[in-house]
């Protein structure tokens, strides 16, 4: 069942065009990650979801039907941009929030509870939010985007300032409202967090969607017959490929073994590849290289933007 749905969105601010007839749709429970670079048409995309702003053609549906006004309350946004009441109390303001997102006082009290005992912070919740630390009021900001449990997350860079172990602290709980049944959009720079979290992914660049797909889809659409082996010496790897017509990416000697990166002639299988090295020398380990998200990303905006990519 698709939970959210955009159908050839467009959106124009004063001369400049921010989306260029997107559509994208996230199944349910799953994690969607909407990726692009900087200025490329995601936040105005997450604000149309929002509803902050709304789009000058298209449409844009939540459980099968248009988006309608209060369907806010569906809806957990985790923005880039911090916004949290400095002079306010922590506890005072995440109360104030969780009701208006519709909890009664006795519901937001008891979820508000639970969240702040998981995190470990129930000692700051008469603290005013001008004296945590800038990771302390991230995670009070986490909590009042679950704490009304919506079907729909946005979180927009959540892990930005995060040290290590919290970040991880985080991309845990985020695993866990997704097996909780909550779907969740996700946009983020950091590539590493995609590859382990998302389902999906959808770029965006200038405006315009240029990759939609399955992360496993997309990164076995984007290989290019590179293996690595790494082999005992002293077998001279180099001279070896060079007679057969291999194109040698890369070659690393470490210690007692040797690495080796090469693209696969077209008329050879992986198979008669081995079959031919083992007869020549001990293989040590042998696998086909497949891009990372963070490499398909350069590769597509790089192809797309060939002005920036030689400026």
């Amino acid at each position: 069942m698709e939970i959210f749905k955009a159908t050839n969105v467009t959106k124009d601010y004063a001369g400049h065009r921010a989306l260029d007839g997107v559509s994208i749709s996230t199944k349910e429970q799953s994690i969607f990650g909407l990726l692009g670079p900087n200025g490329a048409g995601k936040t105005t995309l997450i604000r149309i979801i929002n509803q902050i702003t709304a789009p000058d053609a298209g449409e844009v549906q939540l459980f099968g039907r248009k988006l309608k006004a209060n369907d806010i309350q569906h809806i957990g946004y985790l923005p880039e941009e911090r916004g949290l009441y400095k002079k306010m109390k922590v506890g005072e303001q995440a109360l104030y929030l969780a009701q208006l997102k519709g909890l009664s006082k006795r519901d937001a009290l008891k979820s508000l509870k639970y969240w702040f005992e998981k995190f470990e912070i129930q000692p700051w919740w008469n603290k005013k939010v001008e004296e945590l630390s800038k990771g302390m009021q991230q995670k009070i900001q986490f909590i009042i985007t679950v704490v009304h449990k919506p079907k729909l997350l946005i979180f927009d860079e959540p892990f930005s300032g995060f040290d290590p172990i919290n970040a991880n602290l985080l991309k845990n709980e985020i695993l866990d409202l997704k097996n909780q049944g909550a779907t969740i959009i996700f946009s983020t720079h950091n590539m590493a967090s995609v590859e382990e979290t998302c389902d999906h992914i959808a770029l965006i660049n200038q405006s315009k969607k240029i990759l939609d797909g399955p992360i496993d889809e997309i990164k076995e659409s984007y290989k290019q017959d590179i293996y690595e082996i790494e082999t005992t010496v002293p077998h001279d790897v180099t001279s070896e490929f060079s007679r057969n017509g291999f194109q040698l990416i890369d070659y690393e000697l470490k210690g007692l073994s040797q690495r080796v990166k090469f693209r696969l002639e077209k008329e050879m299988t992986s198979n008669d590849l081995l079959q031919m090295l083992m007869q020549k020398m001990e293989i040590r380990s042998f696998r086909e290289v497949i891009p990372s998200m963070n490499e398909v990303f350069i590769q597509v905006v790089g192809h797309a933007n060939p002005k920036k990519q030689t400026a």
